[in-house]
């Protein structure tokens, strides 16, 4: 399986269960490893073979900025689907972490994996 990924992506969005989380942008840390549909791209050396890293990043921004989730791990879901669906990914891993909104941690979130097999039953 060939894998993408992307690492450290930072964004604001409105994120969370408090009055508070619902006006005010948190700084999110997203990963994510994303499979390759073909492993094309590595023989062609083409583009149209290849999962375009700026429009999945275009496509994340998106949801961050039109949507609010109460919580990390629905955020993460959302993404995976959309991966999976509008990317035609076989997997996907997605961490997605709040960055120091607890006193003396430094980061906290969920990590979560689906493949479309999986995604095409539910």
């Amino acid at each position: 399986m060939d894998i993408i990924f992307l690492h450290d992506f930072k964004a604001k969005t409105l994120i969370g269960i408090y009055p508070w989380e619902r006006v005010v942008p948190q700084t999110i840390q997203l990963d994510l490893e994303i499979a390759l549909p073909t492993s094309r791209a590595c023989q062609s050396d083409k583009i149209e073979d290849a999962l375009d890293y700026a429009l999945i990043i275009e496509r994340i921004n998106e949801i961050l900025a039109n949507r609010h989730f109460s919580l990390l791990e629905a955020l993460a879901e959302h993404i995976a689907q959309t991966i999976l669906s509008e990317f035609q990914s076989p997997w996907v891993k997605i961490s997605v972490a709040k960055l120091g909104i607890i006193r003396g941690v430094k980061k906290l979130g969920v990590c979560i994996e689906r493949s479309a097999d999986v995604a095409s039953a539910q």
